[in-house]
């Protein structure tokens, strides 16, 4: 099966289970990304926020991305987290996730360090030079402490690897504007799940999504509906997913999404310190949002 060459429709952020003694539970995993590819998502994610990987050591990053890859068997782009605030190390992990089979690289700008955005131009460039694989670049000001602006973006996007973006600065006239203004071929993809449908009306080509961990056939179904122009079925769709979104991120992610994958039974909800289980006062809420998608039934 040849991969598509440009990143569009539905990606899955995708969470990482643990067992009760820390240890990744790789048969959940298989499970898991089989179920992802089964209801419809376009590619995925593995050791990016919502896979916990700051908390995972490089050989646990490397195993999940093998897993993946191995699991999904070529039938989808595999964009494999490579995120570091020190330029070397970002370089480093990138080799490592291009040896375990990633397709793509999953870059955040650099966290903490709030470098200007030639600093964040030359962390990009540097990869770029070092690693022959496409780059999308992740920009989420609300974990890194600095924004992405769109001409650096566009920037990068002229000068070649940097293939797609990831926008969840939640800013929708920047995103407009990279939109407005990328090259041929580059994939700008909703960061943020309440903010797809909007992104994609604007002439976003897709999501990389947290809810879709819990509901990927709705969230495949959204970006299909989308992208066939038909955007009375896509309300409808991001209408019926509200509640999820919601809870989604009702404590940080992914704490909420772990909490419901195991109410549905499919992981243990096991986090990795400092992250803790859902408080127990919001699981009603997050029941509610299950039931209202089928997801309990």
């Amino acid at each position: 099966m040849t991969l598509p060459t440009v990143l569009r429709g539905a990606g899955t952020a995708i969470v990482t289970p643990f067992l009760s003694n820390g240890d990744i539970d790789e048969a959940a995993l298989r499970r898991f990304v089989s179920w992802q590819l089964d209801e419809g998502i376009d590619f995925l994610v593995p050791c990016g926020s919502t896979g916990e990987a700051m908390t995972m050591s490089v050989d646990e990053q490397r195993r999940v991305v093998e897993i993946t890859v191995d699991q999904a068997a070529g039938r989808v782009p595999i964009i494999a987290g490579a995120g570091s605030n020190d330029t070397k190390k970002a370089i480093e992990l990138s080799k490592v996730m291009k040896n375990a089979g990633a397709t793509h690289l999953l870059h955040t700008s650099p966290m903490y360090n709030k470098p200007p955005q030639r600093g964040i131009a030359a962390h990009f460039r540097a990869i770029v030079e070092a690693i022959d694989l496409p780059i999308v670049l992740y920009n989420v000001p609300s974990r890194t402490a600095s924004n992405v602006e769109a001409e650096t973006t566009l920037q990068l996007a002229e000068e070649g690897r940097v293939v797609a973006v990831k926008e969840a600065s939640a800013n929708i006239p920047q995103v407009a504007q990279i939109i407005r203004h990328r090259p041929h071929g580059f994939s700008v993809l909703s960061g943020d799940d309440a903010l797809t449908l909007a992104i994609m009306a604007h002439g976003g080509d897709g999501v990389i999504s947290v809810t879709s961990n819990v509901a990927p056939a709705i969230v495949a179904r959204l970006c299909g509906a989308l992208h066939r122009g038909d955007v009375a079925d896509a309300r409808n769709l991001d209408d019926r997913l509200s509640p999820l979104t919601h809870a989604a991120f009702i404590e940080s992610n992914p704490i909420p999404v772990k909490a419901a994958l195991s109410l549905m039974g499919m992981m243990e909800n096991v986090l990795r310190s400092p992250l803790v289980p859902l408080a127990e006062t919001h699981l009603p809420t997050l029941r509610r949002a299950l039931d209202a998608i089928g997801a309990l039934s």
